[in-house]
């Protein structure tokens, strides 16, 4: 019997390739709305990021979002992703 093989994605964060369950997805849609993907099933433009404040922090410092999506992030994004991470943290 054949082996699945696991999607790998690359974190905007570290710049590590992780499967693609392990990362929260960002999506942009054709009307350049921005929203935070926890099912990974949104159609758009995706960008992944490691569920933790570290990476985040490394995305929003090295503009990683910015540079996937070819166009400025909204500050709410950001702000969203950290909120969900300290909700999950507790």
């Amino acid at each position: 019997m054949k082996t699945r093989r696991v999607p790998l994605r690359k974190c905007t964060g570290c710049q590590e390739m992780k499967s693609k369950k392990e990362l929260i997805r960002i999506v942009k849609n054709d009307d350049d709305e921005f929203f935070i993907d926890f099912t990974g099933k949104k159609s758009g433009r995706g960008a992944y990021v490691c569920p933790n404040m570290e990476c985040v922090e490394k995305a929003h410092k090295n503009r990683g979002f910015e540079r996937s999506f070819k166009m400025a992030v909204p500050k709410e994004i950001y702000k969203n992703l950290r909120n969900e991470l300290e909700k999950n943290n507790e």
